[in-house]
């Protein structure tokens, strides 16, 4: 009986306790949130395509798109950010076409190529902020941070 607005209070609460917490959060941490959203909502579609569920799928993938064209692309900077500003732009275009796409086909491998293409550039961004928790490099490479010499 009480559960409509019980459901109404958490959820205003939640969506407060987000806008509060997007205040407090740095430009790299809020990046970082939003190249995770669009792995999760892709993750969450390809899961939905398993399933057969059409409504979660459609709902992941437009979330996906929103992150990206609402978020990521937004916050380039296109006067500044020259070349890497232009491919990030390319970048997500491409993506939001495949993800159009893989909508209307209910195709899985679009969805993939998406997770595989954000993936990447998620990490880096996140390795950027901590640069000694990047993976460690091959046998005989140097590690990131670190002076290569040579004796002699």
């Amino acid at each position: 009986m009480f559960s409509p607005n019980r459901s109404r209070a958490a959820s205003a609460y939640q969506r407060i306790n987000v806008e509060t917490s997007m205040h407090t959060m740095d430009q790299h941490q809020l990046v970082h949130l939003l190249y995770q959203g669009v792995l999760d909502a892709v993750t969450a579609a390809r899961g939905a395509i398993a399933r057969n569920d059409v409504a979660l799928k459609c709902n992941s993938i437009a979330k996906a798109m929103r992150i990206i064209e609402e978020g990521l692309a937004t916050a380039l900077d296109r006067e500044n950010g020259g070349e890497i500003a232009r491919n990030l732009s390319d970048l997500y275009e491409y993506c939001l076409g495949r993800l159009v796409q893989a909508n209307m086909h209910n195709d899985d491998a679009m969805l993939e190529e998406v997770a595989h293409i954000i993936g990447p550039i998620a990490q880096g961004w996140s390795e950027m902020k901590n640069p000694g928790a990047a993976t460690p490099a091959p046998d005989g490479a140097p590690q990131a941070g670190h002076a290569v010499t040579t004796e002699g």
